[in-house]
């Protein structure tokens, strides 16, 4: 038997983060089963106002430093004290805003978890010094790491990687798991009245979403009942509110705000389509969780999304901003029954492809593997 290994994990956030996302259910859905393995398992990460300086979650010992905006800096120090005094066998470094360049200080070796890079969609979202920022510091990860193992979550990611001079052969690819206990069909929850689509998320201006209020106004005539639900928040909410009142949709759109994971999965039985309209995901969870509920998904042709995403077969792929083609997509799901039904029964085999077990049993093999000579 090999022996368990000890974990370091970076990462800007933990799963109590009120900003906590995709990427953080992603760390402690595997982390969390491999320190149930017998792993130990410890992580530096950000705090928040009010936060506890430590915290043990799903069995992973965290550190809390700084704040999202000071952690960049106060990350290193903190992690190598927990280097000094712990001696772990590798470093994880989740690489999903700036990276932290730890094979520069880590002193152990790194492996680098990349969910996704932002590169020219920083400018999307931020002003344009700080997403210069990002750009640059992003540019220089095939210097710093070019001795690393990658472990990436999508093909996209991993052609992405590439194409900026990192090797094939040190990339590995494991998509993330869904849990299959929560996300599935539910026989006491029926479909919405009224033709409704999905989207959840936080609410970014990268996130695409304004193709969906310009793909609802040419459909005025044809489906004059749709509606659309876009769940979550964040800094483009009022922006977005103010194109829906001036698109004449507000009695069209809702918007609920933040919502629990039982009203999650509710909405999810509920939509007749999940909508995911953003340029570039690492993957795409919120798909496959649809996907698992038997709902069809309806998401831009984009990195990382048409991995989540099985087109024909799980949901449709429409251009990224495209209006007219987004329409006409929405259109074909939510005006036929049988082509619901199709992508409905195609989604759930779509999903049982992917669990967070095997997702943790990639990961810990690759760790092993990423550390021999």
């Amino acid at each position: 038997m090999v022996r368990p290994l000890r974990i370091l994990l970076l990462n800007w956030q933990d799963r109590e983060n009120p900003e906590a996302g995709g990427a953080e259910v992603h760390l402690h859905e595997i982390f969390g089963r491999l320190a149930a393995r017998g792993h130990e398992v410890r992580a530096v990460v950000s705090g928040w106002p009010g936060a506890a300086p430590s915290a043990t979650l799903d069995g992973i010992d965290f550190q809390r430093v700084g704040d999202r905006y000071s952690y960049a800096w106060r990350a290193r120090s903190a992690a190598r004290g927990i280097v000094h005094g712990f001696t772990p066998d590798v470093l994880v470094e989740d690489i999903n805003k700036v990276p932290l360049y730890s094979p520069r200080w880590a002193g152990v070796p790194v492996v680098a978890l990349v969910p996704h890079l932002f590169g020219a969609t920083a400018y999307a979202e931020a002003s344009i010094p700080l997403a210069t920022a990002v750009w640059a510091a992003e540019r220089a990860i095939p210097r710093v790491y070019r001795d690393c193992s990658f472990q990436a979550i999508s093909e996209s990611t991993a052609l992405d990687l590439t194409k900026r001079g990192l090797l094939a052969r040190d990339i590995t690819v494991i998509p993330p798991g869904i849990d299959h206990d929560t996300y599935q069909p539910g026989a006491a929850t029926e479909r919405a009245e009224t033709p409704t689509l999905l989207y959840v998320g936080r609410l970014k201006r990268y996130k695409g979403l304004d193709v969906l209020f310009e793909a609802l106004s040419q459909l005025s005539d044809r489906l004059p009942d749709a509606r659309l639900v876009i769940a979550g928040r964040g800094s483009d909410e009022r922006r977005l509110r103010r194109l829906v009142r001036r698109a004449g949709l507000a009695h069209r759109v809702r918007f609920p705000g933040y919502i629990s994971e039982a009203e999650k999965v509710a909405w999810l039985r509920r939509a007749w389509a999940v909508v995911y309209p953003s340029p570039k995901e690492g993957w795409g969870m919120t798909n496959v969780e649809a996907a698992a509920c038997g709902t069809p998904v309806i998401a831009s042709d984009s990195p990382g999304l048409r991995e989540s995403v099985a087109a024909g077969e799980s949901g449709i792929l429409a251009p990224h901003g495209d209006a007219a083609a987004w329409a006409a997509s929405i259109r074909e799901v939510l005006e036929k029954p049988s082509v619901r039904e199709r992508l409905g029964t195609g989604a759930l085999a779509h999903a049982a492809r992917f669990s967070w077990s095997r997702a943790a049993d990639e990961t810990e093999a690759h760790l092993y593997k990423s550390l021999q000579p």
